[in-house]
């Protein structure tokens, strides 16, 4: 998929702002993650126990909202989302940041969890049914509907954004044909609180590899819950080969739905 796969645990140096080296207080500073868009997320030890994770987005980058973020993880997790709770907030001319406290678990994208496949992919499934279930549709402020995402959609086709910057799957697209294809979107079949990014990097397991928590809910919000599956089911393919999206769809208790799981990774890339 695109965005997941160009997304890693950085392997060398990177450089720390300072406003990062300022909230770590005299904590040791590692960089556990840079996102598609240049974002970096620092991990934050006292070497007391203590560990806290900070999010940084240089300014100008208007696809990460951590203040939207921030909002949705507490609105989620007064409702008993297993989410990290908020620390910090805050901007300044060069960027943003976000502060987090860490919860239980490392991340399925991890080498112990590619190695077991099977097992990380059910809970991950496991872990959207939860969500998906615990929050409540009605209650919610926020939106991931595909009428959204298609204005979205539109924006960047109309910045010039075409094959070139989709998945391989989709590069034999025309735009045009693309965006006809979206047009059309099948009926919902569960409207939920989605994830929104629900990626395997995302999903925290327990050492057991039991479901943990989510984390990166900057586009939480009420959609059909394909739009989440299908993205959690095309980052399973990139990370872990091709087979275990069976054992996601079992995790949820669902049976794969190839239609909507097609038409959602198609909109993830253009939206």
């Amino acid at each position: 998929m695109s965005n997941t796969a160009d997304a890693e645990i950085p392997t060398g140096p990177v450089a720390v702002p300072p406003i990062i080296a300022a909230l770590a207080r005299g904590d040791a500073v590692t960089p556990v993650w840079r996102n598609e868009l240049g974002g970096l997320t620092f991990r934050l030890d006292d070497g007391r126990g203590r560990v806290r994770y900070a999010k940084w987005v240089a300014a100008g980058t208007p696809e990460i909202d951590l203040p939207g973020e921030a909002e949705r993880l507490d609105w989620a997790a007064r409702r008993g989302a297993p989410v990290p709770p908020v620390l910090e907030l805050g901007t300044q001319a060069d960027g943003a940041w976000l502060v987090t406290e860490e919860v239980p678990g490392t991340s399925a994208v991890l080498p112990r969890w590619v190695a077991e496949p099977a097992t990380a992919a059910a809970s991950i499934g496991r872990g959207l049914r939860l969500l998906h279930d615990a929050l409540p549709v009605e209650e919610c402020p926020f939106d991931w509907s595909v009428e959204r995402r298609l204005l979205r959609a539109d924006e960047r086709i109309a910045d010039g954004e075409g094959p070139g910057d989709w998945a391989p799957e989709h590069r034999h697209l025309e735009v045009a044909e693309a965006r006809a294809r979206l047009g059309t979107p099948p009926p919902i079949d569960r409207l939920v609180v989605c994830h929104g990014d629900a990626c395997v990097p995302n999903t925290l397991l327990h050492d057991d590899g039991t479901f943990a928590a989510h984390v990166d809910l900057g586009s939480l919000g009420v959609a059909d819950r394909w739009a989440d599956l299908a993205v959690a089911s095309w980052s399973i393919l990139h990370d872990y080969g091709p087979g275990y999206d069976a054992f996601l769809c079992e995790g949820y208790a669902v049976e794969p739905d190839p239609e909507r799981m097609a038409y959602y990774r198609l909109l993830w890339d253009l939206a």
